[in-house]
């Protein structure tokens, strides 16, 4: 069989496999809908939680950012990695005591105001959006190479299946089928890294063949010769400043990500919770250990393969011709010697390979076996549904359980919440699917926007609402609406040729920080406003500083599971 015939029946058992599961796991209670009625094992929830947390920008994105920013790629790494460490440390179990269904609602109850709740709704559905738009991208990159449709109609197959999982199964159905996605996803990711690694290196094992193998300083010799910024030293695509910033932004955006947080409220106790995060770090830790090993393969096979062909030689290859059909990959002879020559910049350069495209063409530029492509192609689709379904929860939920049963309709009935909370996920893919099909940059770059409106929004005020009894209602709200606010002007701004359609950004930075980075400064605005307006206004009510501190403290643990 072929590479495509190997991909549509990998692909067509995995999706069959998880429609089977959702079936089995469809619901019809608000609790099953919106926490798998608090019913999920660790260990389950751990793995639900990486394949979650790991969307298509780990899977397809972030090793192609490696590979081709190098040793600044590591930010990628440092920034999810740390920022999940946070959040397993400072804020899941915490968040998990308090035995609520969302952030938002966490956010309301705590400050003692639907004006909060709304505002906090808000906020996880422009994150929740941003997010989505680099998953429905990363689904129509799989489509349209692998069943040979266009990217619209990629989408449009994506936005079906996530639809099935989310409506018909809510929390429940996601989870389990979140649980089998993992699975794929993993052993897709590391038979590819292993077959590669062997095969340039002689070592099996990626992450001992980039330590102690020539591979890294090879690459890096290869890149100085052409002329391309070297792999090894820092600080060549990125300053200093936006290293640390990009960092800090990933790191406070994970840990105030609601898709991920509300995944520690369906076990069924905090000490559940704390061995779920341990579970998901570990499941975690196995790809973001192999992607460096991945990308520095990828790119030192690509060099290898592409560069100093004619163009004739390079389109007798049977994957160039494929990705050039799909517009990722172009090859262009600009200066007529008859050679290609890949350089970093696009103006000049006669290869330009969409960084995307990096993982999912890397079995075929290694001439692995075609069921590898194909495995491949399903564990990319498997990382971004997941992540995709995960998001349009969140979504449905801040609407639905928030806003419309918590504020509009508090009398509704069970049916009238789940329908609402139905109508809020179709409305939801929608909108997804229109910003999947005209995505705001690479997909590993549009979920650092999502990470950057997460640290500068939600992040303050759940930190602040667990560590500082003092902080009041007004204060929230006043920091969330200026981070939200700031941070979003500012990534509009910066990548106004690309969302606005000017013909150059408005802004290129601010004070030196690019629009990845630029949600610490929002961050640091809400601390401030937050802190500032707090201590201006009146302190909350004596039972909401008394909550705050029973939050914090580790007896009566168990009482969790009782329901506030």
């Amino acid at each position: 069989m072929n590479t495509e015939s190997w991909t549509l029946l990998i692909v067509g058992i995995t999706f069959a496999f998880y429609l089977y599961i959702g079936y089995l796991n469809r619901v019809r209670e608000t609790a099953g809908f919106y926490v798998a009625g608090r019913g999920v094992p660790a260990i389950a929830n751990g793995a639900a939680t990486a394949a979650d947390w790991m969307s298509g920008a780990s899977f397809v994105s972030m090793a192609g950012l490696i590979a081709f920013l190098g040793y600044d790629g590591a930010v990628y790494l440092m920034g999810w990695t740390g920022g999940y460490v946070l959040l397993a440390l400072l804020l899941a179990p915490y968040l998990r005591k308090y035995g609520k269904y969302t952030v938002p609602d966490f956010i309301g109850d705590r400050y003692y105001s639907n004006r909060a709740r709304a505002v906090a709704a808000v906020a996880t559905v422009f994150i929740s959006l941003t997010y989505v738009a680099g998953q429905m991208r990363a689904v129509g990159i799989v489509f349209s190479r692998f069943l040979q449709v266009d990217i619209i109609m990629g989408v449009v197959i994506g936005m079906a299946i996530v639809a099935f999982f989310a409506i018909l199964g809510g929390m429940k159905g996601i989870t389990w089928t979140q649980v089998a996605q993992y699975g794929v996803l993993i052993l897709a990711y590391l038979i590819t890294a292993v077959a590669i690694s062997a095969r340039l290196t002689g070592n099996p094992i990626p992450q001992l063949a980039l330590t102690f193998s020539d591979i890294a300083p090879r690459l890096n010799q290869i890149q100085i010769e052409l002329g391309l910024k070297e792999y090894l030293a820092p600080f060549q695509n990125f300053s200093q400043l936006n290293v640390l910033f990009i960092t800090l932004a990933l790191m406070l955006g994970t840990a105030g990500l609601p898709h991920v947080i509300i995944r520690f409220y369906t076990v069924p106790s905090v000490a559940d919770a704390r061995k779920s995060a341990g579970w998901a770090l570990l499941f975690i830790a196995i790809l973001y250990t192999t992607a460096p090993a991945l990308a520095v393969f990828a790119k030192y096979n690509i060099l290898e393969t592409l560069n100093g062909k004619t163009v004739q030689e390079a389109r007798s290859i049977d994957w160039v011709v494929k990705w050039e059909e799909t517009g990722l990959l172009k090859l262009e002879d600009k200066d007529g010697d008859g050679r290609l020559v890949m350089t970093s910049d696009n103006a000049t350069s006669e290869i330009i390979f969409d960084r995307d495209i990096i993982v999912l063409s890397t079995p075929e530029v290694a001439e692995l076996a075609p069921w590898v492509v194909g495995l491949v192609a399903a564990g990319g689709l498997a990382a971004a549904l997941s992540t995709a379904s995960g998001l349009l929860l969140a979504m449905s939920s801040a609407f639905s359980h928030d806003i419309y049963y918590r504020i509009l309709r508090p009398d509704a009935d069970e049916r009238q919440r789940l329908l609402v909370g139905r109508a809020t996920i179709f409305v939801a893919i929608l909108i997804a699917g229109y910003f999947g099909v005209n995505p705001p940059g690479f997909v590993g770059e549009v979920v650092a926007f999502a990470f950057g409106l997460a640290a500068a929004s939600l992040f303050p005020a759940i930190i602040l609402g667990i560590f500082d009894k003092r902080m009041n209602r007004e204060g929230a709200i006043a920091g969330i609406l200026t981070g939200l606010v700031f941070t979003l002007v500012m990534i509009i701004l910066i990548r106004s040729d690309r969302l606005l359609g000017t013909e150059a950004p408005i802004l290129n930075s601010f004070l030196g920080v690019n629009a990845q980075g630029v949600g610490v400064y929002g961050a640091i605005l809400n601390f401030i406003v937050s802190y500032v307006v707090s201590r201006m206004t009146p302190p909350p009510p004596e039972h909401i500083q008394h909550l705050v501190e029973d939050i914090r403290v580790p007896r009566g643990a168990g009482a969790a599971v009782a329901e506030h």
